[in-house]
């Protein structure tokens, strides 16, 4: 097995083609084929990202109208300040209809509260229970929103009053002068 400087030449050329083919071809290919891998991958997530916030704004959007539409019905319950009279005339006649005797009534300054007007009416009915009770039920069931706080209720015993009671009821409205709140239709 002698081999010459020819067979050695061969040998070192069939030997040397392949280790400088990987050297020179496959492995700059295979790290781009690894960085165009690797883009692809990170180009994926960054859609799946995309696709993520593209259905959560749509949900948004629907949130939002829902809310739009709950803020015009809470502002349908909310009279003008022009519809306040009529309401107060209303709350009285709710009090006389339910048994008890015409209430007195003394109103207060509005004040703002939040985006609206709170009409504080500082109110005191007598009546029996029943009718009380009655009343209340009443102005719980009016279209407007309205708040009874401040209440103090004293027991009597004379002709056919039963109770006193005494409380701020605050009626919610619209300035008239100020726009509504910022919501659009």
């Amino acid at each position: 097995m002698n081999m010459g400087l020819r067979g050695l030449l061969v040998l070192s050329i069939v030997v040397g083609m392949p280790v400088a083919s990987y050297h020179m071809v496959f492995k700059p290919q295979n790290k781009a084929i690894e960085a165009a891998r690797k883009e692809v991958e990170h180009k994926e997530n960054l859609l799946d990202k995309l696709r993520e916030e593209t259905s959560r704004n749509a949900d948004l959007v629907k949130a939002n109208e829902e809310i739009q539409k709950a803020v015009r019905t809470i502002e349908a319950r909310l009279p003008s300040g022009k519809e306040v009279d009529a309401l107060v005339r209303q709350v009285s006649d709710l009090a006389v209809s339910s048994g008890l005797q015409p209430p007195a009534m003394k109103s207060a300054r509005p004040v703002p509260a939040a985006l609206y007007m709170e009409q504080p009416i500082e109110m005191e009915v007598l009546g029996n229970f029943v009718g009380f009770f009655t009343f209340l039920a009443q102005i719980e069931k009016l279209p407007r929103i309205t708040r009874i706080h401040d209440m103090k209720i004293t027991g009597l015993a004379r002709d056919e009053i039963e109770l006193k009671a005494e409380f701020t009821l605050s009626i919610y409205f619209q300035d008239d002068r100020q726009p509504v709140a910022g919501v659009t239709p």
